[in-house]
């Protein structure tokens, strides 16, 4: 089908942007995602225009909300002017077109433990093995093979070897305990979504294994608490370069999260 999109939306920021590792490139305008259990190929064909290989229901129930193509990302980006904060707005035209995507909440849990002090091919590497190792095969519209994301339960049948064998590391242990939290009914990541941000992150970090940043990752990308901060090194380091006064939080929510994005995408781009 043909999809007309008049809002931000750049393909490949948005597989740059450090959220999401199952985006694979297969052309210069085609990417192939990979999301739960489905997969969607979908290229830039013209201006705001792309087309999917989905039906027009399916793009509209599932990966309309996935590309969160109800929010309008040009006027968040208009809250911030050029002469109120110079260094937000040359990033935010720099890296225009990021979306935060919507992701599933159990999916970006996983996801956001194994990225711990890993780089992006590591791990798009554990979390393919990991899909093979348990989850399901399906095939996409061309016929050809891919494997959904696993759930809780199949996480949790797995032991320390093949849970080790999938490259985690010492991370074997926070995803297993992960699973198993949600999968116990320890934690209810539907009924996250719907908490503050501060509330989902506080939860968050009483699974064993996650931190500040972890629980903020999973609260901004799988929870959609927009106004999640997540720290790395590069969030880091803007602050200190860029802001060493301060960053105006409260000015700028209920969207620092996607400010955030704009801002790591620009630092790290740019070294």
């Amino acid at each position: 089908m043909i999809v007309t999109i008049t809002d931000d939306f750049d393909l490949r920021k948005i597989a740059e942007s450090g959220q999401c590792f199952r985006w694979h490139i297969i052309d210069e305008n085609t990417f192939q995602i990979i999301a739960g259990n489905r997969c969607l190929y979908i290229s830039h064909i013209a201006d705001q225009t792309w087309q999917a290989d989905c039906d027009e229901n399916t793009f509209q129930a599932y990966w309309y909300p996935y590309f969160d193509l109800d929010e309008n990302y040009q006027a968040i980006r208009e809250r911030i002017s050029s002469d109120r904060d110079p260094f937000l707005w040359k990033a935010m035209e720099h890296e225009k077109g990021i979306r935060i995507l919507r992701q599933d909440p159990w999916e970006m849990l996983i996801t956001s433990i194994i990225t711990q002090n890993r780089n992006i091919p590591a791990i798009q590497r554990s979390i393919e093995m990991l899909s093979q190792t348990c989850g399901n095969l399906q095939h996409d519209s061309k016929g050809r093979e891919f494997y959904a994301f696993p759930a809780p339960n199949q996480i949790i049948t797995l032991s320390e070897q093949q849970l080790l064998d999938c490259k985690l590391g010492y991370r074997w242990k926070y995803v297993h305990a992960a699973a198993e939290a949600v999968e116990d009914g320890k934690i209810n990541l539907q009924k996250l979504q719907k908490a503050n941000c501060s509330e989902a992150i506080r939860q968050l970090t009483g699974i064993y294994g996650i931190g500040n940043k972890v629980a903020s990752c999973v609260a901004l990308f799988g929870l959609h608490q927009m106004d999640a901060f997540p720290r790395d090194v590069w969030i880091n380091r803007v602050l200190e370069n860029e802001y060493p006064s301060g960053y105006p939080f409260e000015n700028y929510s209920p969207y620092n999260g996607v400010y955030q994005q704009y801002m790591f995408a620009y630092y790290r781009n740019r070294e």
